[in-house]
C-alpha cells in the first residue's frame, strides 16, 4: 500500500469512527428535557423536545407552558462531544450546555436579547411523547396569499397581558403591507414599515415604536409562532387567524339621531396667528344658552380628548348638551384641523387658545355671554384657572383632576405611584425618584439645551448602571428610555410645567369652582392636589367652592380596580355616570340662578 493509500485509509477509518460516535451521541440526546428559567419577576418552565429525522438529522421544538407557547421551532440543533447548542431565531434565543456523565442532565446557559440566565435541563420523570419526525416538515415555499388576513395573539410581561393584532394584505402592486392594533392600549392601525414573507417566515418592522416581529407560519396555515421584540426585550407570541377584528365597545358614545344640533367651527387666535377648529353642540331649544369650553390634558389631543380608544370629551359634551348647556370642544393647536406648532407650545400658549375661544363664543347670538364656563381635565385643569384670572368673562370653572401642587412635585409623586402599580419595590422606587429629582433639577436650570441634554443623559445612565436587570425590568426600562427622557425634559412645555405652581393663580380665582378627582387617580393623586386647591381658593376668599374625591374612579373618571393607566383601554366605561351627574347638576345650579 502506498503512503497515499495508507493515509486515505486512516482518514476513512477516522471518518467512520466519528460517524459512529455521532449516531450514538444523537441517541443520548433525543427525548424531552425540562428546566426552570429564573428571569426577573418570574420562573418560567422550559421544555425542549429533541428528535431525529429519517435522514439522521437532529431537530427540536421548545415549549414554554407558563406562557402558553408550544412547538416553537428550533432553527439550529448541534450536539457534539457532549456539547448541545439550540438556536431559536424567532426568540433571538440560544441555549448552550454540557451533557452530564450520567446522561441525566444538561447544565448550561440561556441567552436572549443580550441577557444570560443559568438553565439546567433534566429528563422528566414521565417521558414526553417523542416528536414525530415525519410530521416535522419545514415549508420551503410560500405565497403572499398564505399569510394574508388578520392575526391575533397575546403578549405577557410583568403580570400584564396585551393583545396584538396583525392585519396583513396585498396592495395593488401585489406587495404585502400590514398594520398593527393593540386593543388593550386603545391603539389601531399602527403603520408597519416593512412586511416580508419568504419560505414560511414572516418579518415585520415597526419603526414608530421601535418594535418588530419574527415568526414562522405553521404547516396548516392557522398559526404564526413568533417573537415580538421591542426596547431590547423579546417575548414569545403565538398569532392565530381570526375572521373578525375585535372592536372597542364604548357603550356611552352618543349614537344618532341626536336631540341637539352640532356644527364644525373655526376661529382665530390672532395673537398667535393660528386657526383653531372644533365642534359646537347647541341644545335644540330657545336660547341663549350657557356654554362650556372643554380644555384637554397634556400631550397633543383632538377635540374629543381621544385616549386608549375612549373619547371622554365626546361623552361629556353629549351629557351636558342634553341638559341644555352648549359645549365647545376644540382640537389642540397643531392637532387635527387646528393649525400651529404643538411641540413648540407651553401652557401660556394654550392659555391664549382658550381665551380666543372665549372671545369667539361672545360673538354668537345663541350663547349667553355672561354664562361662559371652562372645564379643564388634568393639565387643562391648570390652564382653566389661568384663563379665569385673565378674563372676567369666565363665569365658572370645573377642574377635572386638575393639579394643585407645583409641576415638579406632581411628577415625582406620579412616577412613584405608577411604578408601585407596576410592581416595583420600595427601594427601586426610591432610587428611581432620586434619578428623577436630579433630571428635573437640570431641566429647571438655565443651562442651554445642548449642555442640559448631556447632563441629563449622564444622570440617567449613571443611575441605571447601579441597578440590576431585574430592577430595570420593574421600572419598565428599555434602551430608548434615555433618549426619550432627554427629549421630553428639554421640551418648552415640560420646562414650563415643571416651574409652574398653580397655587398663586388659584389664590386669585373668584368665580365658582368645582374641583373633583378620582380616588384611584395615580397621575394627579387626589389627596395632595384637592387639598392644595381647596387651600388656595380659601386664600382667595372664594365662597363658592366644591371639592370632591370620587370613590373608585381613576384619572379618566372611569370606575377602576387599581387606577393604573394599563387599565384605561380595558374598561368599557368612558366616563362614570356619577361624575357626569355631579358635573351637570353643579353647573345647572350656577347658570340657573336668578332665572
Amino acid at each position: 500500500m502506498s503512503k497515499r493509500n495508507a493515509l486515505a485509509s486512516l482518514i476513512l477509518a477516522g471518518l467512520l469512527l466519528a460517524t459512529c460516535t455521532l449516531v450514538s451521541a444523537q441517541t443520548e440526546i433525543e427525548g424531552s428535557w425540562q428546566g426552570t428559567l429564573a428571569v426577573p419577576g418570574a420562573n418560567l418552565h422550559i421544555v425542549f423536545n429533541i428528535a431525529k429525522s429519517p435522514e439522521g438529522d437532529l431537530f427540536a421544538t421548545m415549549d414554554s407552558p407558563d406562557q402558553g407557547a408550544t412547538g416553537i421551532p428550533v432553527d439550529r440543533v448541534s450536539f457534539s462531544q457532549g456539547h448541545l447548542l439550540l438556536e431559536l431565531k424567532a426568540l433571538t434565543g440560544l441555549f448552550e450546555g454540557e451533557l452530564a456523565g450520567d446522561k441525566g442532565s444538561i447544565t448550561g446557559t440561556w441567552t436572549q436579547s443580550g441577557m444570560s440566565f443559568p438553565l439546567v435541563l433534566e429528563r422528566p420523570e414521565s417521558p414526553t411523547p417523542q416528536l414525530d419526525s415525519v410530521a416535522f416538515i419545514k415549508s420551503t415555499s410560500s405565497a403572499p396569499g398564505d399569510i394574508e388576513g388578520n392575526w391575533l395573539g397575546t403578549l405577557s410581561f410583568s403580570g400584564t397581558e396585551v393583545r396584538l393584532i396583525v392585519k396583513i394584505k396585498t396592495d395593488s402592486t401585489g406587495k404585502l403591507e400590514s398594520t398593527l392594533d393593540s386593543p388593550d392600549q386603545g391603539v389601531t392601525d399602527i403603520p408597519v414599515d416593512e412586511t416580508s414573507f419568504k419560505e414560511g417566515h414572516l418579518s415585520l418592522t415597526v419603526k414608530v415604536i421601535g418594535g418588530g416581529l419574527e415568526g414562522d407560519l405553521t404547516e396548516d396555515g392557522g398559526m404564526i409562532r413568533a417573537s415580538w421584540s421591542q426596547g431590547g426585550v423579546s417575548l414569545p407570541l403565538e398569532l392565530k387567524r381570526i375572521d373578525t377584528v375585535p372592536q372597542f365597545h364604548r357603550p356611552q358614545e352618543p349614537q344618532p339621531p341626536l336631540p341637539y344640533d352640532e356644527r364644525d367651527v373655526t376661529y382665530e387666535n390672532k395673537d398667535a396667528g393660528i386657526t383653531l377648529a372644533g365642534n359646537l353642540s347647541v341644545p335644540r331649544a330657545v336660547g341663549p344658552f350657557p356654554v362650556v369650553i372643554l380644555i384637554t390634558g397634556s400631550g397633543p389631543q383632538d377635540r374629543n380628548e381621544t385616549v386608549m380608544g375612549h373619547r371622554p370629551f365626546l361623552v361629556l359634551s353629549d351629557h351636558l348638551t342634553r341638559l341644555g348647556i352648549a359645549v365647545l370642544r376644540v382640537d389642540d393647536r397643531g392637532v387635527g384641523q387646528s393649525s400651529g406648532d404643538f411641540k413648540a407650545a407651553t401652557g401660556l400658549d394654550f392659555l391664549g387658545d382658550v381665551l380666543a375661544g372665549v372671545e369667539y363664543l361672545k360673538t354668537l347670538k345663541e350663547i349667553d355671554s355672561h354664562k361662559i364656563g371652562l372645564i379643564g381635565h388634568s393639565e387643562g385643569g391648570m390652564i382653566a384657572p389661568m384663563a379665569a384670572v385673565k378674563s372676567a368673562d369666565v363665569a365658572f370653572l370645573v377642574l377635572l383632576a386638575g393639579p394643585g401642587i407645583p409641576g415638579d412635585e406632581l411628577l415625582l409623586l406620579q412616577q412613584a405611584l405608577i411604578e408601585k402599580a407596576m410592581g416595583a419595590s420600595d427601594d427601586v422606587i426610591s432610587r428611581s425618584g432620586k434619578i428623577q429629582e436630579q433630571v428635573l433639577a437640570v431641566a429647571k436650570s438655565s443651562l442651554d439645551s445642548a449642555a442640559a441634554a448631556v447632563k441629563i443623559g449622564q444622570i440617567i445612565e449613571d443611575g441605571l448602571a447601579q441597578m440590576t436587570e431585574e430592577e430595570k425590568t420593574q421600572l419598565g426600562y428599555n434602551p430608548e428610555m434615555v433618549e426619550i427622557s432627554v427629549q421630553q425634559a428639554l421640551s418648552p412645555w415640560f420646562r414650563h410645567f415643571l416651574a409652574y405652581d398653580p397655587g398663586p393663580t388659584l389664590e386669585k380665582v373668584s368665580c365658582p369652582v368645582l374641583a373633583i378627582n378620582g380616588e384611584k387617580d395615580l397621575q394627579v393623586p387626589p389627596k395632595q392636589n384637592l387639598s392644595a386647591i381647596a387651600e388656595s381658593l380659601q386664600k382667595a376668599g372664594n365662597k363658592d367652592v366644591t371639592v370632591r374625591e370620587l370613590p373608585g374612579l381613576n384619572h379618566l373618571f372611569q370606575t377602576a380596580e387599581t387606577g393604573s393607566p394599563a387599565e384605561y383601554a380595558k374598561i368599557e366605561e368612558t366616563f362614570s355616570p356619577s361624575a357626569l351627574g355631579l358635573i351637570g347638576d353643579w353647573i345647572l345650579a350656577r347658570v340657573t340662578k336668578g332665572k
